[in-house]
């Protein structure tokens, strides 16, 4: 079961394994690094120091426990300020990227920490903080932040769409302390050591990860075999009995395995189908956890329902390293996978499709389950964002205004062009 996930030694990790594609020998870890000159490592190794000072100073902070041998005023400042978005956390305008700079780059496990603190979580399940921390660090470390998109600021701005949603007065009111944990943890770890390639190219540069589990969610196996890897590795659930310890890791798989893009019309048809029927029975518990992979679906694409100054950032940064493995495709003669052309594609093009097949359809269906001013706002956001989107390029605008439907009805099939692309967005 945990075959690919990598080992750890005193030193660090160890190499990783490399695709086998007779002319491209890539490390994903350093896949989307940018060059840096030698004179540039003394000024990095000083970051390093003093974002580990940070931690140490924000860590005491988070916990209301007093400090010694305070930093610079600025270190508290911005420990102050993290602190102050931290209580609006629940806030569908939260601005992830703002928090990740306050936090010097320690969004995700300052954000999770919080979020499983509020809910009560460490106390319920009397979780070892110092296994939690050390998890949550290590979950952390392995999301690639030379990624533009899939890295750790991605898995919290998503964790944080999560807490949104289990917030909702229908998932409030049925879901249990078991279901928001395993809700926060798929969150924050459905990425994890994401490569920044899509599956397509595992496989076609036969990478052992497309041959270890056939071809199929790939990625997804990944995460999801990954974040238990840590999960023993820490033994954060070693109080839990043993049975319960495997429950979550079943579960944490199925929820990990439902952001499979490419399986996008199998949850949404079934979704609509419950929606249809009205048989959804939050009571029941296979049914709640369908809810919370629907959940954590929205979570994973809601790039396009934020706020227009935060949307437009994700959108450029998922469509930066679309283009980049493109480039690398074309450097190595291989097929350019759809949407990955940057002379053929634009961030508006790229975007207002995968708004149109994908995000719409979801996010109408999740509007009937949960018709709240949230949806409302979502919906909304999401058209205003097409909009600006489209005025960008003027010949989409001009055919969407001529196909103009319902939301989630005339688009009810999305293209096999935008999910060709595996997981890639999700």
């Amino acid at each position: 079961m945990l075959g690919d996930v990598r080992v750890r030694s005193q030193v660090g990790f160890e190499p990783e394994r490399r695709g086998s594609h007779p002319y491209l020998g890539v490390d994903f870890r350093t896949l989307h690094s940018r060059a840096e000159s030698a004179g540039t490592i003394p000024a990095r190794r000083i970051r390093r120091l003093f974002s580990f000072q940070r931690h140490l100073l924000s860590s005491r902070l988070l916990r209301g426990a007093p400090h010694l041998n305070p930093l610079h005023i600025l270190d508290e400042d911005y420990c102050g300020q993290a602190k102050c978005m931290l209580e609006k956390v629940g806030s569908w305008n939260f601005d992830i990227f703002l928090f990740d700079r306050l936090t010097n780059g320690n969004s995700l496990v300052f954000l999770t920490f919080n979020l499983l603190n509020q809910y009560g979580l460490i106390e319920l399940f009397q979780l070892d903080m110092v296994k939690l921390r050390r998890f949550l660090v290590l979950v952390q470390e392995d999301y690639h932040n030379q990624n533009p998109y899939h890295n750790a600021v991605h898995a919290a701005d998503v964790t944080q769409a999560m807490h949104c949603y289990l917030r909702e007065p229908k998932l409030a009111q049925s879901l249990t302390s078991f279901d928001i944990l395993l809700g926060l943890l798929a969150a924050a770890t459905h990425d994890l050591d994401h490569p920044g390639v899509n599956q397509p190219f595992l496989i076609k540069t036969n990478h052992y990860l497309a041959a270890l589990y056939r071809n199929t969610s790939v990625l997804e196996n990944h995460h999801w075999r990954s974040a238990v890897g840590l999960l023993r590795e820490t033994e954060l659930f070693s109080n839990l009995p043993a049975e319960d310890s495997l429950s979550i890791e079943r579960q944490l798989g199925s929820l990990i395995l439902a952001t499979d893009i490419s399986r996008q019309n199998e949850y949404l048809s079934r979704f609509r189908t419950h929606l249809d029927e009205n048989d959804l029975c939050l009571g029941n518990a296979s049914h709640r956890h369908f809810v919370l992979q629907m959940a954590l679906k929205c979570a994973d694409i809601c790039n396009p329902c934020r706020p227009w100054e935060l949307s437009k950032q994700w959108s450029e940064k998922v469509t930066d390293e679309f283009f980049h493995q493109g480039d690398i495709e074309k450097k190595y003669k291989l097929e350019i996978s759809p949407l990955c052309d940057s002379e053929a594609n634009t961030i508006a093009s790229v975007q207002i499709g995968f708004m149109t097949y994908v995000v719409e359809p979801l996010f109408a269906e999740w509007a009937r389950f949960s018709d709240t001013r949230l949806s409302q706002t979502m919906l909304g956001h999401l058209g205003l964002n097409k909009a600006s989107w489209s005025a960008m390029e003027p010949e989409a605008s001009g055919s969407s205004e001529e196909g103009e439907s319902e939301p989630g009805r005339a688009t009810d099939e999305p293209s096999s062009r935008v999910l060709s692309q595996g997981s890639q967005e999700s």
